[in-house]
């Protein structure tokens, strides 16, 4: 049912025979997707070489002058893209890419307009996502980091032993979500402001209790995203506990990016994952899948355990030892500074690169909102 389902959709989409009969065509070279601003106007990007971006609407109209390519209609942004990606809408790309790189259209004086140096276009952030979900504690590493060095390997030691299920919650995103060298910006008052770089799965079809088993089926690709995160807690006069929105919801404090790799061109991130994150030069942060506690095939179980996935939908996948507020690996706790630049890395993906500003003091207001961590009892 399913097959004959994918092929009317590749017919109404009427891609070129070579790519219907073959049902997964061969690209010339692997690509990445971005979001882009490009001569003032928000346009989905094809990223070759971590060096040029094509224009999306552009390069298809271009190609569709030729007969042998008909008429294919472009989303309006990302994750309409993700959303028609699978169902046929991916070879369309594959057959721009090839025409490109075959025609050698990439270099030399004939270049068309609608191919650009990444430096010469504005990054955005990928995609607004419909909703964000992050894994808290999600390494071995990180696990009670603000203890010494001896009593966190033996509580990571306790963890292996009982892995438990994953702890997911959810991140706001508009307002939250930034991209390239956008500025991370220190909420006013707030001086215990963290990193915490982490692996980007984006949901490339409807998922509800899927397997981690089955779930590969269902990722779209991956990015770069960093959980940036507020460790001075709540007033002392009020309600006791966590307060994850406090922590973990303040504007600008999910950088994703800079662009997505397609999963195709990315392989299996429990094998080849390295995430790395650097603040003024210095590595803070690295880690490997052999740290996480559960993959990321799992966090996709158990997410869509709880809630629908949908396509363009985030999971991310947590963070290791290394944090500001982690004192196990420096021996004290060191936490971000207005000046300062943060550059978060996935090997084969990319890296964002963030500037560190402060806010200005808010106007005054009447009701409840956060004093300056310094008027708090410790």
């Amino acid at each position: 049912m399913r097959a004959k389902f994918v092929f009317a959709v590749l017919a109404a989409f009427s891609f070129s025979a070579t790519a219907v009969a073959q049902m997964g065509p061969d690209v010339a070279e692997p690509f990445k997707l971005g979001t882009f601003e490009i001569d003032g106007v928000q346009t989905i990007g094809i990223v070759l070489r971590d060096e040029l971006v094509v224009e999306l609407n552009a390069a298809n109209a271009e190609l569709q002058r030729s007969p042998e390519y008909p008429a294919v209609t472009m989303p309006e942004d990302m994750v309409g893209l993700i959303g028609q990606y699978e169902y046929g809408l991916k070879y369309r790309l594959y057959e721009i890419v090839t025409d490109l790189v075959e025609n050698s259209s990439l270099t030399g004086r004939d270049r068309p307009s609608f191919i650009h140096d990444v430096g010469d276009v504005r990054t955005l952030a990928p995609l607004m996502p419909g909703k964000m979900l992050n894994a808290a504690v999600n390494f071995y590493s990180h696990v009670e980091e603000r203890n010494t060095p001896e009593e966190q390997r033996a509580a990571a030691e306790r963890r292996r032993a009982q892995r438990g299920i994953p702890y997911l919650f959810i991140k706001p995103t508009q307002g939250a979500v930034i991209g390239q060298g956008d500025a991370v910006r220190i909420p006013y008052g707030r001086d215990r402001i963290d990193w915490e770089v982490e692996l980007a799965i984006v949901m490339g079809r409807t998922a509800k209790y899927v397997s981690a088993d089955d779930a590969e089926d269902y990722i779209f690709g991956y990015m770069v995203s960093l959980d940036i995160s507020d460790r001075g807690g709540r007033p002392p006069d009020s309600r006791p506990g966590s307060d994850w929105l406090v922590g973990k919801g303040h504007d600008t404090f999910a950088p994703i990016g800079p662009w997505i790799v397609p999963k195709e061109f990315y392989g299996d991130p429990m094998a080849r994952l390295d995430q790395v994150l650097e603040v003024d030069g210095e590595i803070l942060q690295r880690a490997g899948p052999g740290d996480m506690i559960h993959s990321i095939y799992e966090l996709v179980e158990y997410g869509s355990s709880i809630i629908t996935l949908y396509p363009g939908d985030v999971i991310n996948n947590g963070t290791s030892g290394g944090t500001g507020a982690g004192t196990a690996v420096r021996g004290e706790q060191r936490f971000l500074q207005p000046g300062e630049t943060i550059e978060a890395s996935i090997d084969g993906i990319g890296t964002l690169i963030l500037p560190v500003v402060g806010e200005d003091a808010p106007p005054e207001r009447t009701g409840s909102y956060l004093p300056p961590v310094s008027s708090y009892i410790q």
